[in-house]
């Protein structure tokens, strides 16, 4: 069947916005999307698919659409990836011809990095962390689409009578091997005007992701943190581990972000939940919680170069430095949230990224600056919550091992005889 003769014009105008990269692709798409609300569910759905592949092979579309690499041969090219040549309507036999070359390339016989679609900074970083087969791996999983993962909601359903009434939509989904509320869904349904969604029984949300709000242990009655909450994904989570019980506080520096939590918190039943905007990582309302805290969670701004599988653009939107750059500004923010905690608190900093310097390098930093804390080894914590994941100190989730994003986490405990004299420390200094 094919698509709109139209399309590949929008096509073209969409990517035309997007190859700036002064905008998130994933903003720029819906923004046209809304300016453009006659075109249709398929059509919508190729411009976007179409859009991610010239992305994700940004490198190799170039270098094959010749000297004259224009917009719309990119366009063809991410068309006849993302849904083959035939539904295209509107190609001259110049576009079809070039369409079915480069269809016919075996990508597996070029440069490995030519290969790999990254830009030369990102792809010898990857080679001198994981090696070079490593690398190779990692980079070809990072350039496939993410699945669509779906947490269940507990203080609403359970897995299982969720997996059957999805099976009534007709939407397939199998349990995810490591989180024990996910479930990976077969394609990528629409699941907005689903009774399921409607009600708050099921979230969107990567298996990684499940499994670091998992790993924070919040339990009944406690007093936990969100520290970076964004949209909230991670708090609802967590306040469904807590059964609904103690307090749990979503701070983040975003009002906009925050307000994307309410339409989610409101589905979810949830109502430990209390969303506050802070300026900084030292506001005084921070302060008054000081010494507080069970539980904190930091999912520390970052690079994003874990989630390339859903956002290809960061990889090109990002310079070389970012990780140098993002390690200050994480060594602060973590700095600020372990001041909330009480002794044997915990907290677990986690990144999206796959680079040391904002990982490893952070914790480390951490840990020499903070003689009250120590590493808790994460093959301990996944056997706390019964989480068949092997890991030595940290939790590193990678696409082409355990076919979520990539995360990073370690978990921080401040030493119980330590805590009061730290508290009072941080306390006078804060002022």
């Amino acid at each position: 069947m094919r698509l709109h003769p139209a399309v590949l014009a929008n096509t073209e105008e969409v990517l035309r916005e997007v190859l700036r990269f002064t905008t998130p692709a994933d903003a720029v798409i819906s923004r046209y999307f809304k300016e453009h609300p006659r075109l249709g569910g398929r059509e919508r759905g190729a411009i976007a698919e179409s859009v991610y592949a010239v992305l994700r092979n940004k490198t190799f579309f170039t270098d094959f659409a010749g000297s004259n690499a224009s917009m719309r041969r990119l366009a063809v090219l991410g068309l006849a990836e993302a849904v083959g040549i035939e539904p295209i309507a509107g190609l001259s036999d110049e576009e079809r011809e070039l369409a079915e070359r480069v269809k016919q390339i075996d990508r597996s016989l070029l440069p490995p990095q030519k290969r790999s679609n990254m830009p030369g900074w990102l792809y010898e970083k990857l080679v001198g962390q994981y090696g070079q087969d490593e690398a190779d791996v990692l980079a070809d999983a990072l350039n496939k689409p993410a699945p669509l993962d779906l947490r269940v909601n507990s203080l609403k359903a359970d897995r299982e009578q969720v997996i059957a009434q999805l099976a009534e939509a007709p939407i397939a989904a199998d349990p995810t091997p490591f989180a024990p509320l996910g479930l990976r869904v077969h394609k990528k349904p629409a699941l907005q005007n689903l009774p399921l969604f409607k009600e708050g029984s099921i979230e969107v949300q990567d298996e990684g992701s499940q499994v670091l709000a998992q790993i924070v242990g919040a339990k009944r009655g406690e007093m936990v943190v969100d520290f970076c909450a964004g949209a909230g994904g991670k708090t609802l989570a967590l306040g469904a581990l807590m059964r609904n019980t103690g307090r749990l506080y979503a701070f983040d520096i975003s009002e906009k972000r925050l307000a994307k939590l309410k339409p989610r918190l409101a589905r979810s039943g949830l109502s430990n939940v209390h969303p506050v905007q802070i300026a900084h990582e030292r506001d005084a309302k921070i302060k008054r919680l000081a010494g507080k805290i069970d539980r904190v969670l930091v999912d520390a701004p970052c690079s994003g170069l874990g989630t390339l599988r859903r956002n290809p653009d960061v990889k090109w939107r990002q310079p070389p430095e970012v990780a140098q750059e993002m390690h200050d500004k994480q060594v602060s923010i973590l700095d600020g949230a372990a001041r909330l905690l009480k002794g044997g608190g915990r907290l677990v900093y986690a990144t999206c990224s796959l680079l040391d310097e904002e990982n490893d390098r952070v914790v480390e930093r951490f840990l020499a600056d903070h003689p009250d804390f120590e590493l808790v080894p994460m093959n301990k914590v996944l056997a706390e919550q019964k989480i068949p994941l092997e890991m030595d100190s940290y939790l590193k989730l990678l696409p082409h091992r355990h076919q979520t994003d990539g995360f990073f986490a370690a978990v921080l405990e401040r030493k119980k005889a330590a805590a009061k004299p730290a508290a009072a420390k941080d306390e006078d200094s804060a002022d």
